[in-house]
């Protein structure tokens, strides 16, 4: 992780194999769902259940409320994804953030703040 512009709260990390899903993962029964304290999160490690297509989605939910605040539609808090998509309009597509899980990958993901 890179990018963080505070290590208040905690980032709230989302690991999905499901394109309906990303990158909520609210309703992917099947997804790796995990909070890494903020101050800790310059390294950490996801366990994926098997081989397979991945995406990865990150907030930075620096008041510890467990989810992403907005303002006016906009992002208050920080967002980051796996390879580091150009963010436009609304979040990135699962097959821009998307990677190939064979064994163990890397991701350096680099945190956004709109606000």
């Amino acid at each position: 992780m890179t990018g963080l512009r505070s290590t208040k709260g905690q980032l709230l990390v989302c690991l999905t194999t499901n394109p309906k899903a990303f990158p909520d993962c609210s309703d992917d029964k099947g997804a790796v769902r995990m909070a890494v304290k903020a101050g800790a999160a310059s390294d950490f490690v996801i366990e994926a259940p098997a081989n397979g297509t991945y995406a990865i989605a990150v907030v930075h939910d620096e008041n510890g409320n467990h989810r992403m605040d907005k303002a006016l539609f906009l992002p208050k808090e920080g967002f980051g994804f796996s390879r580091n998509p150009a963010i436009t309009v609304g979040p990135p597509s699962f097959r821009a953030a998307s990677f190939a899980l064979d064994g163990e990958s890397r991701q350096a993901i680099r945190m956004k703040y709109m606000l």
